[in-house]
């Protein structure tokens, strides 16, 4: 009958190089998932400071600024202008007029009225595309109906027309395939090509029409409310969630080394009571 083999100490087994070399690497692990919980953390503080400077900017603008002096035509989006209220003249292109599927508003599911808008002053009188290779469009949403075919919902107001409204990033690239005259995102990279350009990195959320279009209770599009920065004011709960996930992460790579030691230190016991089992319960040699 073979002698029982001794049951070795915690600390004697974390000292053999093998178990060490593990150490190092759920180390290394555990590191890696602390650097991506300290990043995501980072986003959570970045997106609660894009809010709070847009509510600032908000507070100390006296009214609406001309559109080409917040933004100009092709020139990149700034977070912080998401919300922020604008002005600008031009004429509507119905002929370019799009609706875009699968939006909601109090509730129900129905279509953005999206409208090509060829300006006219952006309040820079001319100076934002005098290099470019002429007057720029931009992306209009109207407002929201919702059936995609609503007949006074897509009239708009002929000749020249001033609006205000709220500003809003361009969107990603839509990805589902849908009947002419629909689309599933706002992305001006797509619509410049429908379109022409050039073209604003952004689009404006309507707010007031001079002269109006069909109001909402005679059958015209809904107006939207104000679009806000995603994740509201204060840290961002889904990227503060993913730093707490992470952090879980690299502390199950440390918890799991200190099993996996406890396994081998009681492995030579199991081993004399022939349970066959190795590190971690897996079998022996």
């Amino acid at each position: 009958m073979p002698e029982p083999t001794a049951r070795r100490s915690f600390w004697a087994v974390a000292r053999q190089p093998r178990v060490i070399g593990l150490l190092v690497l759920f180390l290394l692990a555990a590191a890696v998932c602390a650097r991506l919980g300290v990043w995501q953390l980072d986003r959570a503080q970045q997106r609660a400071e894009l809010a709070a400077q847009q509510e600032a900017a908000e507070l100390e603008a006296v009214g609406p600024e001309g559109l080409g002096v917040l933004l100009p035509p092709q020139s990149t989006f700034p977070g912080e202008l998401v919300g922020r209220q604008a002005w600008v003249e031009g004429e509507y292109e119905p002929d370019g007029q799009l609706v875009v599927a699968g939006r909601a508003l109090d509730g129900r599911t129905g279509y953005l009225v999206l409208t090509p808008l060829r300006v006219t002053d952006d309040g820079t009188a001319g100076e934002s595309w005098a290099e470019l290779s002429g007057a720029p469009v931009l992306p209009v949403v109207r407002g929201w109906v919702e059936e995609p075919d609503d007949a006074a919902a897509l009239v708009v107001p002929e000749g020249e027309v001033r609006l205000t409204g709220y500003l809003q990033a361009s969107e990603a690239a839509g990805e589902l395939v849908l009947p002419a005259g629909q689309t599933d995102a706002i992305a001006t990279g797509e619509l410049v090509n429908v379109w022409g350009g050039p073209i604003y990195s952004g689009y404006l959320v309507l707010l007031s029409s001079d002269p109006p279009q069909v109001s909402a209770a005679d059958g015209g599009p809904a107006q939207l409310p104000r679009p806000t920065i995603e994740g509201g004011t204060g840290l961002n709960l889904q990227n503060l969630f993913y730093a707490l996930q992470w952090w879980v992460f690299g502390g199950f790579a440390v918890l799991l080394w200190v099993r996996l030691v406890r396994d081998e230190a009681a492995g030579g016991a199991r081993r004399a009571r022939g349970d066959g089992s190795g590190i971690a319960g897996l079998p022996g040699d």
